[in-house]
């Protein structure tokens, strides 16, 4: 029963580390990714629609991405959305592809970029001790229900703060890894 419980929290407690990589990836370090905008959102038929989804995505040089539209007539509704996501790219386009160069990052927009890593780092390490409080609450419960035992309550709990203990690390990793990127000239 409690095996089942930290196996839940385990899986939730990985699924925040996911989505902080996920976050971090649209983070601009001065190299071109195609994950600096494939979130960015297209007027697609009506529908608001991410780029990855209208266009093919590539970085064939260090601070050039190309979007190759799949239908030639979305080439001004992508151009437009790039422009008004605010991510400070100038994109141009020959009529068959968008072009964009990623400029090179000064050292105060760098900092910025650290403190905004340092922030989702931080979002990641509450929602662990988010899933911790629900896991400790669940083997609460089973002990006030007579389903587990108050040592196995307690062991339980020592594994679950194990986990949350590895998971923060990690995050921290994640986070440390992705500020030597940015801060890397």
């Amino acid at each position: 029963m409690t095996d089942d419980l930290l196996k839940d929290a385990e899986i939730h407690m990985q699924k925040a580390i996911d989505a902080l990589r996920r976050e971090l990836l649209t983070i601009r370090t001065g190299r071109a990714t195609p994950a600096l905008v494939e979130r960015v959102m297209v007027e697609y038929y009506g529908a608001p629609t991410p780029l990855n989804q209208v266009a093919a995505i590539t970085a064939p040089e260090a601070r050039l991405l190309q979007i190759k539209p799949w239908e030639k007539n979305m080439i001004g509704p992508i151009e437009k959305a790039i422009q008004k996501a605010e991510l400070g790219f100038n994109p141009t386009n020959d009529g068959q592809l968008i072009r964009i160069v990623v400029p090179a990052l000064t050292e105060q927009r760098r900092r910025e970029f650290v403190k905004l890593i340092k922030g989702h780092v931080e979002d990641c390490r509450v929602a662990i001790r988010n899933i911790r409080r629900h896991a400790m609450n669940d083997l609460k419960e089973l002990e006030d229900e007579k389903m587990i035992a108050e040592d196995e309550h307690k062991r339980a709990g020592e594994k679950v703060q194990a986990l949350v203990d590895r998971y923060i690390r990690d995050a921290e990793h994640v986070g440390e890894a992705k500020e030597a990127e940015v801060m890397e000239v």
